[in-house]
């Protein structure tokens, strides 16, 4: 399966969007509440409809930026914040961005939805993108890695050997707050650069 532009631009044009609660999830919603500094430079790769883009601009965060392959969720996040910049939203290959130094990664199904085979390259390019004491942080699918996906899943084990290498794992835990289809399924995080 190749997981190109034209796969994903597919899926958003026949509403095949598996991953889409219609809403800020709640294990991210509450770690953004949380957040104090308001003028972090924040990536979030593969934004889907955008609710956490839309969620942490209608929090007072606007120095945010998107990256993804499809256009049209671009489109949906600048129709529902305008005065966001066009250049903060970028079509593209988040593999081909360079040296932005965030201050933040936020991972919201982006990782689940990457062939495996990257994992390893996801691992070094986030390593690039983030300053010195940057942080990814978000959730990761806890449930038997399989080829039958996207979304592909991942163990608490497989996080651990990958990322901490080259991470400091803060956190990496059971989502306590998981929505009910996701209970049990989802890995809470903070990796610091």
């Amino acid at each position: 399966m190749n997981l190109n532009k034209d796969y994903w631009e597919e899926r958003y044009a026949s509403n095949n969007l598996g991953w889409d609660i219609g809403y800020v999830s709640t294990p991210l919603k509450e770690y953004i509440d949380q957040i104090e500094n308001k003028n972090l430079k924040i990536l979030v790769p593969g934004a889907g409809n955008g609710y956490e883009v839309v969620y942490l601009y209608n929090s007072g965060f606007k120095n945010i930026h998107v990256i993804d392959l499809a256009r049209q969720p671009l489109d949906k996040i600048k129709a529902e914040i305008p005065e966001i910049p066009a250049s903060q939203l970028i079509s593209g290959d988040f593999f081909d961005l360079e040296n932005q130094n965030f201050d933040l990664i936020l991972e919201q199904t982006f990782f689940c939805a990457l062939n495996p085979e990257l994992r390893k390259n996801y691992v070094q390019k986030m390593l690039q993108l983030l300053k010195p004491g940057g942080r990814l942080a978000g959730l990761l699918f806890d449930f038997p890695l399989s080829l039958n996906g996207p979304p592909f899943g991942g163990s608490p084990k497989e996080y651990e050997e990958l990322f901490s290498p080259t991470f400091t794992i803060n956190v990496l835990e059971r989502a306590f707050n998981s929505i009910p289809p996701r209970k049990d399924k989802e890995l809470f995080f903070i990796f610091e650069k």
